[in-house]
């Protein structure tokens, strides 16, 4: 994967987005073991509590999940389906609600 991060964002929410949008476009199969922290880590010159936080983010979204010693991999489509969907669902309301009230017309 080509690493690419800016300075709008924190390093950590940066990489969750890369590595959510792998996923999504299939970059990353289910199953497929993520570089380990320290890997990524090293090749990446951040942190590895930077890593850290980016890979336990993501699997509360139901992404990724890790196993003890193996390390982490990525999830089943019906795993992050449930998960994330109900996530989306409730900024779509919010961000519908607020076009709402700014007028903006539904086209």
């Amino acid at each position: 994967m080509n690493w690419q991060f800016s300075n709008d964002a924190p390093i950590y929410a940066q990489l969750i987005g890369q590595i959510r949008a792998g996923i999504v476009s299939g970059a990353f199969s289910p199953g497929e073991r993520l570089p380990s922290v320290r890997d990524l880590a090293t090749s990446l010159q951040i942190n590895p509590n930077t890593i850290q936080r980016a890979y336990r983010d993501l699997e509360k979204e139901g992404y990724v999940y890790t196993i003890s010693g193996k390390g982490t991999f990525v999830a089943a489509q019906k795993h992050v389906k449930d998960a994330r969907t109900v996530e989306l669902k409730g900024h779509f309301d919010e961000i519908v609600s607020e076009l709402l009230y700014l007028a903006v017309e539904p086209e």
